[in-house]
């Protein structure tokens, strides 16, 4: 059965063959990194674009380079590598794989949108009366952004009491299964917005994240200005970045949008991904869903991020907010699937709600005979 990583995939990450040794850039081929410098003499590429320690430099060039590196690689690699070239992924050592300039989340899934608002406020309509019209978002902590693999530690912060708030660590630990993807090519000058035609050609390539939340720290202190240190202390994301191009055939036109949206966010292209995500819970799966149901694409995402002249600069991180679907045990995180707590999970023959200190979360992602690997983590005790 194939892997998902073959040369339909080839997704870029940033390897040490062990702890002696320094990060270098590779792509994967099944159960192998290659180092692409190691080949660089045989691609028809700038070998300083590939010397490299992870994907920054690559994401600093002309989209056009892009793609000349992938279909140079994809052919050679149909060939035999060399020894050199090729690191065992048995023992090696995953590193993000780019640096993070800026990071964006939304909250772009109308289920889960739908299901927060149901929930805390039943008695009025669930939607805010901006969401069919704006891709809704917040600037978060790029520093914080992690790979997988990385323990997450159990964040401190207010939490309510009936007397008034206390300084705690979190007793709501939540994942949140989402898409991201990261951005590249010469900055725009401040000030110019990005054209929706335009928008799909900065996007280099895909990860899975996980944005992790503490859901009381985030209730308490989200009016009026939003998410903070409920959401700022860890976001995960896997150690592979998908290339656009790879995902090209998995391309949907996504659900209708009603109303219309404004013209500067009109889709010309379909730019939905049929991709299957799956969320695992100490090696129980415990729910699985699409991003094919995404309300607003990854290019509207984009789009609005920078439709009032913000840069979109090289190692930017996009993520969809949490992904869930239409049914039930197709939710995106743990408040959905356990309706805040009140509808306990059961995971060999234990009642669970939100994450306990050494509870291990594991996503994953696979569009057809390309997968995205897996963003996992390890919750570890304040």
């Amino acid at each position: 059965m194939p892997d998902g990583f073959g040369l339909s995939n080839l997704p870029y990450g940033a390897i040490r063959r062990d702890r002696a040794s320094p990060p270098r850039l590779c792509v994967r081929l099944h159960e192998e990194a290659i180092e692409v410098a190691a080949i660089a003499g045989d691609l028809d590429v700038d070998r300083a674009l590939v010397d490299a320690p992870n994907l920054d430099r690559l994401l600093s060039a002309p989209p056009a380079t892009w793609a000349v590196l992938r279909e140079a690689l994809r052919a050679r690699l149909a060939d035999e590598v060399p020894a050199h070239a090729r690191i065992p992924l048995a023992g090696a050592i995953p590193c993000l794989p780019f640096s993070v300039a800026d990071y964006v989340d939304f909250y772009s899934s109308i289920e889960h949108a739908t299901n927060l608002g149901r929930m805390f406020r039943p008695d009025a309509e669930p939607l805010p009366p901006n969401w069919r019209h704006v891709p809704i978002g917040y600037h978060g902590r790029s520093g914080t952004v992690v790979v997988s693999g990385t323990p997450i530690r159990r964040p401190s912060g207010q939490l309510p009491r009936p007397d008034g708030p206390v300084f705690a660590p979190t007793e709501r630990l939540d994942l949140e299964l989402e898409l991201g993807f990261v951005t590249g090519g010469p900055p725009a000058s401040l000030g110019e917005p990005l054209p929706i035609d335009e928008a799909a050609e900065r996007i280099f390539g895909f990860v899975l994240v996980n944005d992790w939340s503490a859901r009381d720290i985030q209730r308490w202190e989200y009016v009026p200005l939003g998410p903070f240190l409920g959401k700022s202390f860890a976001t995960s994301i896997s150690a592979w970045v998908v290339p656009r191009e790879a995902l090209e055939p998995y391309r949907l036109a996504g659900p209708e949008q009603q109303p219309p949206p404004l013209p500067y966010l009109r889709r010309r292209e379909p730019w939905s991904l049929d991709i299957a995500l799956e969320i695992e819970l100490n090696g129980a799966t415990i729910s699985r869903t699409s991003a094919a149901g995404l309300y607003w694409s990854v290019v509207q995402q984009l789009t609005h991020a920078a439709s009032n002249g913000a840069l979109v600069r090289p190692g930017d991180l996009y993520a969809s907010g949490t992904i869930s679907g239409p049914v039930s045990g197709s939710e995106g995180s743990l408040i959905e699937l356990t309706h805040n707590g009140d509808r306990p999970l059961t995971i060999a023959g234990e009642e669970r709600t939100f994450l306990l200190d050494g509870d291990r979360v594991v996503l994953r992602g696979t569009a057809g005979d390309v997968a995205l690997g897996e963003v996992a983590g390890r919750v570890v005790a304040a």
